[in-house]
């Protein structure tokens, strides 16, 4: 299982370089779409390995319909340099526009004007009061819930938890603490509900000590999780909620000689993850699938701009403006099977 993970984790880490490098040269050479072809664009919230699977489905639509693609990864998540990315895009010239906005309410200004310009749909992340067509990705909410049912099963005792998030300036960060904090609540299902994050909150059995936020920067996380050991030495959990942190989480809990002692619930799949959940150090992890949310972006942005009207197009979204893609929990007896379909979406043969 192990050598399993390695090579697979291996040929993710090449797979990166390659497809960043192809990208880069699609972005400067069209790519080899057919002479008037619509150009997409595909806009992250920031650089991680979650997003090098989505952008090899940006490439597998890509091949299927013929179009042309952008792909765009602001290097620090800040709403600037996104921001200015999209500014990029449209001045390169592209039918369409896929983002997942790093701060919605900031952005939705820009949107709305894009909006006006181009065909705009959201990604992974919804800024569900602009004027964006359609959102594709998960319901993040419900991915909090369950996230919760998560830890209340390698915790049935509950007991004290810190929660790691990139920002809860994000409607998906918003929706996935919430989520979390409902279900362990024993709440009724209510997305618009927020239970603020500065102060210590007691649901259930568990006591949420802490919701740290750390702006994408991975020192920051490392830091975070070091205080809240040296803080309270009577956790039983801590959450990682976006993809990068569970590895950190992993690396300060084995420095601290905790592991196990710590109980780890993760979002998406990361390889070290993947390999915690396997040692038994990871409990599960809540996984979204990128590769469909860059495939059916593309996809979708295709068949507006075939549509020949505005009623044609509105017959082409889904009802109520959101494509679901479904969301998942790994525990052990399923990492094998998600590793190799991991592998093969990105070329392995």
């Amino acid at each position: 299982m192990q050598r399993l993970l390695a090579a697979a984790s291996a040929f993710f880490f090449g797979a990166v370089a390659l497809l960043l490098l192809g990208f880069a040269g699609c972005s400067k050479s069209g790519g080899g779409a057919a002479a008037g072809a619509p150009r997409f664009a595909f806009v992250t919230n920031g650089p991680s390995e979650f997003w090098t699977l989505a952008a090899a489905g940006v490439a597998a639509a890509k091949a299927e319909v013929g179009c042309d693609t952008l792909v765009r990864m602001p290097a620090s998540g800040a709403v600037d340099e996104q921001k200015r990315l999209l500014e990029d895009v449209m001045a390169l010239g592209v039918q369409g526009i896929a983002v997942s906005p790093c701060d919605p309410d900031n952005l939705t200004p820009l949107l709305d004007q894009l909006a006006k310009q181009t065909l705009l749909i959201t990604h992974d992340s919804d800024a569900p009061k602009s004027q964006r067509r359609c959102f594709v990705g998960i319901d993040n909410y419900d991915a909090g819930r369950l996230a919760g049912k998560l830890l209340a099963e390698a915790c049935p005792n509950g007991g004290p938890v810190v929660l790691f998030l990139g920002n809860l300036d994000q409607d998906n960060a918003k929706r996935r603490r919430q989520g979390l904090l409902d279900e362990l609540a024993g709440r009724a299902r209510d997305p618009q509900r927020f239970d603020p994050a500065g102060s210590v909150l007691t649901v259930g059995k568990f006591e949420v000590r802490a919701t740290y936020t750390d702006q994408f920067d991975r020192q920051k996380t490392k830091a975070q999780a070091q205080d809240a050991l040296t803080r309270w030495p009577d956790l039983v959990a801590m959450v990682g909620m976006f993809a990068y942190q569970p590895p950190i989480l992993l690396d300060v809990l084995r420095s601290a000689q905790k592991l196990g002692a710590v109980q780890i619930v993760a979002f998406d799949e990361d390889a070290q993850t993947l390999q915690g959940i396997v040692d038994g150090h990871v409990h599960a992890t809540v996984v979204q699938d990128p590769y469909e949310y860059g495939r059916q972006s593309i996809l979708l942005l295709d068949r507006l701009h075939k549509a020949a009207d505005e009623p044609q197009r509105a017959a082409v979204l889904p009802p109520n403006g959101v494509l679901d893609v479904p969301v998942r929990a790994l525990r052990k007896a399923d990492v094998p099977g998600f590793q190799q379909d991991l592998a093969k979406k990105l070329g392995k043969k």
